[in-house]
């Protein structure tokens, strides 16, 4: 839903979804794409995550970058028809709950980048799915804003 928040309007995931929430922008589909978004988890306590989802085929194929104010790390996720599973991760700061905090993510080619907070984290290759949407994602109890969603990259043909 959109919310105001600090004076300004955001997409905010407030409903206890299970296992996960997602939100697909089914308008472009990108095959090279650099996606950011600022995130600021408000609560949740089996999850406090932001992340966004690229590459999506649909709801239940994408890759994923993602944090969560709960766990001290950040990953990288294949979804496969619906079985998400881990290739890339690494430890991090938890992101403070009710704090904005910045992923970024850069895919081409083969090349995946995740940024949190500006810094580049994770880089790693995968040929798991070559193109498609962008999106947002959270899980479970997950209270989650979303702003200034910024996508550039090249149109899928």
């Amino acid at each position: 839903m959109r919310r105001a928040s600090g004076g300004r309007q955001v997409l905010a995931q407030t409903a206890e979804t299970q296992p996960w929430a997602v939100a697909i922008l089914e308008d472009r589909k990108f095959d090279d794409v650099d996606v950011t978004v600022r995130f600021r988890p408000i609560s949740g306590k089996e999850d406090a995550s932001g992340g966004i989802i690229f590459r999506a085929r649909d709801g239940r194929n994408y890759l994923l970058a993602r944090a969560n104010a709960l766990e001290n790390n950040f990953r990288l996720y294949t979804m496969i028809d619906g079985q998400r599973r881990v290739i890339a991760s690494t430890t991090v700061t938890e992101p403070k709950l009710g704090e904005w905090h910045a992923i970024r993510v850069v895919a081409k080619g083969t090349k995946v980048q995740a940024y949190l907070d500006d810094a580049l984290l994770l880089d790693h290759d995968d040929r798991t799915f070559t193109g498609g949407y962008v999106g947002l994602w959270t899980k479970a109890d997950s209270v989650t804003e979303f702003a200034d969603l910024v996508i550039t990259g090249t149109p899928a043909k």
